[in-house]
């Protein structure tokens, strides 16, 4: 048996990347030598071995069939007969289908094996597919419009761009789990340039069926894209604050539809419906004819937000703001003298028979936050 490092590890080391995750394939062997030489078996759906010492996951060379809709609609084929190289073909770019043998030190040796010529197009910097077979797996759509996030300086082959096309019209888009697709569009818009994953989905017309309407109306106009280039630069690239710029033009209700379609996590979320609309606030203040904000509706996005009880949070939306250009000083003044009121001192403001009053109590406490906010808009 001869075991490989293959995929990603060997095309970021070729590109001077740190690694820090490895893909082992092992070729010439079986699942009873696997597990005669100490290897713990957890692969589900194709053998997958845990190393007994590094824990790091060694798979069986193997190929496969298309037998169903979706990911994993496969049928995985492993046996000690299969070479190295029709192990590569199944994988989906050319600059994916490398490997490097691994000798019994868990050294890299000899060559580079490379039969797709993932380097060439490694150096022309190009995404290209390495077999038909890739336009049957509907995740490497998203997979390719991540890897164009994460490496922007990389053009899609015409080709390539034909499966893509082909992975949208064919519906298969339908049959990916809505977890997979929050994880591959999570790690697009923590890359480097998030907007070339949208360009990737609006060029293959896959935002149609993965993004809201709104959203891929707007991105469909080079000046809102242009906008939008501009605010994920300037801020920084937390899941939570690409997200909440990307979705900021998007009504709250809009977001929380679409975040229970791809099962969004909450607190990103809930950040993102926030920063939504704490964009409108900011708008409809601007667009008055005073150009002022209200007290009532400062101190309603404050208690939206729950800043008396996750200040960060709270600091955290404003500051986004801040970081793209919008005027929010007055909202933090507001926000800093609401949350040093003394409590203490409110709640003895009321008369002593009503302290026990839950109702009376909040209310007090919103006529001096209210009092605050006013006084700090007026500054």
């Amino acid at each position: 048996m001869k075991i490989y490092a293959v995929g990603g590890a060997i095309r970021d080391t070729l590109m001077g990347l740190p690694v820090h995750d490895i893909d082992y394939v092992v070729v010439g062997s079986s699942v009873e030598e696997m597990i005669a030489r100490g290897f713990r078996p957890v692969g589900k759906d194709f053998p997958v071995f845990l190393h007994p010492e590094t824990q790091a996951e060694y798979a069986l060379a193997r190929t496969e069939r298309k037998t169903g809709k979706g990911y994993k609609g496969f049928l995985f084929y492993a046996d000690p007969t299969i070479t190295l190289e029709q192990d590569l073909e199944r994988r989906d770019l050319t600059i994916n289908a490398m490997a490097q043998e691994i000798d019994s030190d868990g050294k890299w040796i000899g060559p580079i094996l490379d039969p797709y010529n993932g380097q060439q197009d490694l150096a022309r910097k190009i995404f290209r597919h390495v077999s038909d077979a890739f336009a049957e797996d509907p995740l490497r759509l998203l997979r390719i419009a991540r890897f164009a996030a994460r490496f922007p300086e990389f053009t899609v082959a015409p080709e390539t761009m034909d499966a893509l096309k082909a992975i949208v019209e064919s519906n298969e888009l339908s049959a990916l789990s809505a977890e997979r697709i929050w994880q591959e569009l999570a790690r697009g818009l923590t890359a480097h340039q998030p907007m070339h994953l949208f360009q990737v989905l609006l060029d293959t017309g896959a935002a149609k069926a993965l993004l809201p309407s709104t959203l891929t109306a707007n991105l469909a106009e080079e000046a809102y894209r242009e906008q939008l280039i501009a605010h994920l630069r300037a801020a920084d690239d937390r899941i939570e604050d690409r997200c909440a710029l990307v979705l900021m033009h998007l009504p709250a209700h809009d977001i929380r539809s679409w975040a229970e379609c791809v099962r969004m996590p909450n607190e990103v979320r809930d950040f993102s419906e926030l920063f939504s609309e704490l964009n409108l606030l900011i708008e409809k203040s601007t667009n008055t004819s005073d150009a002022k904000y209200q007290s009532a509706d400062v101190l309603a996005w404050f208690n939206r937000a729950d800043v008396w009880r996750k200040p960060e949070r709270g600091n955290a939306l404003l500051s986004l703001a801040q970081q793209i250009g919008l005027n929010v000083a007055v909202l933090n003044e507001a926000l800093q003298k609401t949350q040093s009121l003394n409590m203490a001192e409110i709640i003895a403001s009321v008369p002593a028979e009503d302290r026990s009053n839950g109702e009376r109590i909040r209310s007090a406490v919103d006529t001096a936050r209210l009092s605050a906010v006013a006084v700090a808009l007026k500054n």
